[in-house]
């Protein structure tokens, strides 16, 4: 399991051809099968692909158009010009999966301590069901990228998407046409530290 981990990449060049619909189940199964804070299980997932990806990437597309006007996230201004690469990789994947939480709460409202861990727990809980989700397709021989860009079209696409919760973040799939090197990770031991 180690190599697999070890061996994933994040994938930002897809080739044309379709994914099996049976690798697709497979790696939405192995989502379904993260662990949960209090086995809540907080995440929904919408699979993105055929005609209904031209509507996807046209409301991502007005989202940014509407954020490089009017910021939503205005000081992540300097990130703009990656969310429309990123909205270029989706553009060539064949698959995008959508990962909601329906038990997320509304972030523009004062959040209580209570509410707060509440949300980091379901935060843990999505992340580990997309870290799945990679690894799954990696181990399908297809390529995947977890993406996050989708908060500067937020308004356009939680309308689109009408979910139940909060647009939590995306995952983009197909075969890989790049295979880029590991990227540098800090030391052992400078994130390690043994109390014993």
């Amino acid at each position: 399991m180690l190599s697999t981990i070890a061996e994933r990449r994040s994938i930002r060049k897809y080739k044309n051809i379709p994914i099996p619909r049976p690798f697709i189940e497979e790696i939405l199964q192995a989502g379904i099968l993260a662990p949960s804070s209090k086995n809540r299980q907080p995440w929904k997932f919408t699979v993105v692909s055929g005609d209904s990806k031209s509507v996807m990437l046209k409301a991502m597309e007005q989202g940014l158009d509407r954020e490089s006007r009017s910021p939503l996230l205005p000081g992540c201004r300097q990130y703009l010009g990656g969310a429309r690469n990123t909205l270029e990789i989706m553009r060539q994947a064949p698959v995008t999966i959508f990962i909601t939480n329906p038990l997320g709460l509304n972030l523009s409202e004062p959040l209580t301590e209570e509410d707060r861990i509440f949300e980091i727990c379901n935060a843990q809980s999505v992340g580990a069901a997309i870290e799945n989700m990679t690894l799954a397709a990696a181990g399908l021989g297809l390529g995947s990228l977890w993406i996050c860009d989708i908060f500067f079209a937020l308004e356009e696409l939680q309308a689109w998407l009408n979910p139940q919760g909060t647009l939590f973040a995306a995952l983009s799939l197909g075969y890989p046409e790049e295979a880029p090197s590991a990227r540098p990770r800090k030391p052992f031991s400078d994130v390690v530290e043994w109390r014993v």
